[in-house]
């Protein structure tokens, strides 16, 4: 979907004069040979940066950083002891996002040979908590990722920060196009897009539904064909969709308004976009099955108008760009209320991404009751089994809120035979009723991003990155507990 190898994290060393010039050419190989271990893990570049020993050249780092725009953090590391005022200005003009790495160059205390040479050289045991102090009373956000730089864990935690810092920078260059308004009436779908702007960077721009049917009526007929032999490619179409059957029509509509839609964000340089069943003027069916490969090829999607968790859709793609499993538009849809077994049927009328499902796809054509066009082509399957959490950014008034509520998803193993969408089945965490009253009572919308592949960590740490509330609902969540949270975070936020 995107080469994440475009980006860049800048790996950064303090240190300081006081040492000497062997000591500091001693530190620039250390930090070298670890960035460039690093870079041979993570999915984006790490690049090795000179050590800073002084005032202005850590305030020269952070400015180069910040402007640069193929840079989209840095990862620090006191290989020494940085005397962190030398950090205060630069730390103020710093505009990427911190990843501090506690670590050393050696695993090992090396009992038999160490003597005050390698004391002098080896300092990060104090030398990193010199600069975690200035952090903390400059308040500034930042990851703090403690071991040594060449344990699993470490590298993992760095991977997925760096998959976020990339979702940062997808969400302060996101432009979403919003076809038409959010559905009438309805609150949780719509929100502030000034502030949204302002907060995370997005541009969230409405275009009339007939600016999108004019790039729709251009489709040339060759090229619906070269979509629809796609279609029956990776598809199992339903009979009536093939070459003779009776609702042929309907997919060579549908693959008209896929591409309509593609070619008008590829024209505007649109990440994500939103429609509604209420504005369909000029249109012949609701898109279905163009939405949904819309959402599989990367872009953002958000049904009935909902630009908020459209963006959050392109950008959690963004994020787990490589990695297995999928990221897509939900709604929780109805419950299943059996006290041994409860759970949750996840759909939607039409639009959910088919990189959740690893099992047979299929194309069909269905009456819909709703929107009073012609009868919609979309795709049907169901969802795979395993954990899984649901996101939802909704806007406080004022302030934005993330929700995250880890499930377990089960194997969808009864017949829908009269549901002609795509099902996903899910229990929440830590039970039906503690995670659907918590969810409640923290505001969370009835759209979500529904995502198998990345962790609740990792939206926390994208909410650290705007200065945003997060609050999530896991196996600990206790009611009484979570209810002072969110009193707390009305307080803090």
């Amino acid at each position: 979907m995107i080469d994440l190898k475009q980006f860049e994290i800048w790996f950064v060393t303090g240190s300081q004069h006081l040492y000497g010039e062997e000591t500091l050419l001693q530190v620039a190989a250390h930090s070298e040979e670890i960035a460039k271990h690093l870079d041979s893990k993570a999915p984006v570049k790490i690049v090795f940066k000179p050590t800073v020993k002084t005032s202005d050249e850590i305030t020269a780092i952070c400015r180069e950083a910040s402007a640069s725009e193929k840079c989209i953090g840095i990862i620090t590391w006191m290989h020494t002891f940085s005397p962190a005022k030398m950090w205060i200005t630069g730390l103020n003009l710093l505009t990427k996002p911190l990843l501090h790495l506690h670590t050393q160059y050696n695993r090992d205390i090396p009992y038999s040979e160490i003597d005050m040479d390698f004391m002098n050289l080896n300092q990060s045991a104090h030398g990193d908590r010199e600069f975690g102090f200035m952090m903390t009373r400059m308040r500034k956000k930042r990851k703090v990722v403690v071991g040594h730089w060449q344990n699993t864990s470490v590298l993992k935690q760095i991977i997925d920060w760096s998959r976020v810092a990339i979702g940062k920078h997808e969400m302060n260059h996101l432009k979403l196009v919003r076809f038409g308004d959010n559905m009438r009436h309805v609150a949780v779908t719509d929100g502030d897009k000034v502030e949204a702007q302002k907060v995370f960077g997005m541009e969230v721009n409405t275009h009339g539904v007939g600016d999108l049917v004019a790039f729709i009526n251009q489709v040339s007929d060759a090229e619906i064909d070269r979509l629809i032999s796609e279609y029956e490619e990776v598809y199992s179409i339903m009979p009536s969709l093939t070459k003779e059957g009776a609702k042929r029509s309907s997919l060579i509509e549908a693959a008209r308004i896929e591409l309509g839609i593609k070619n008008f964000l590829e024209d505007g340089g649109y990440g994500a976009y939103t429609n509604t069943f209420e504005d369909l003027h000029g249109m012949r069916q609701l898109p279905g099955i163009g939405s949904q490969r819309m959402m599989a090829s990367g872009y953002g999607y958000g049904g009935e108008g909902d630009w908020k968790t459209s963006a959050m859709v392109r950008v959690m793609k963004v994020m787990a760009s490589g990695l297995a499993g999928g990221n897509s538009f939900m709604e929780d849809y109805t419950y299943h209320f059996d006290p041994v077994n409860p759970m949750v049927l996840g759909s939607h009328m039409l639009e959910i991404c088919p990189s959740i499902s690893s099992g047979k796809v299929n194309c069909e054509v269905h009456a819909l009751g709703i929107g009073g066009k012609e009868d919609p082509v979309r795709l049907v399957f169901n969802a795979d089994k395993g954990d899984a959490m649901n996101v939802s950014l909704v806007d406080m008034g004022g302030r934005f809120r993330l929700i995250v509520n880890e499930v377990t998803a089960h194997e969808v193993n009864k017949e829908f035979p009269k549901l002609p969408t795509a099902r996903a089945l899910w229990t929440p965490k830590p039970s039906m009723e503690v995670g659907c009253q918590a969810w409640i009572l923290a505001g969370g919308a009835h759209h979500t991003v529904y995502s198998q592949n990345l962790s609740t960590e990792q939206i926390e740490d994208f909410a650290d990155m705007f200065d945003i509330e997060v609050v999530v609902i896991d196996a600990d969540t206790r009611i009484r507990s979570f209810k002072k949270e969110l009193a707390m975070g009305d307080v803090i936020y």
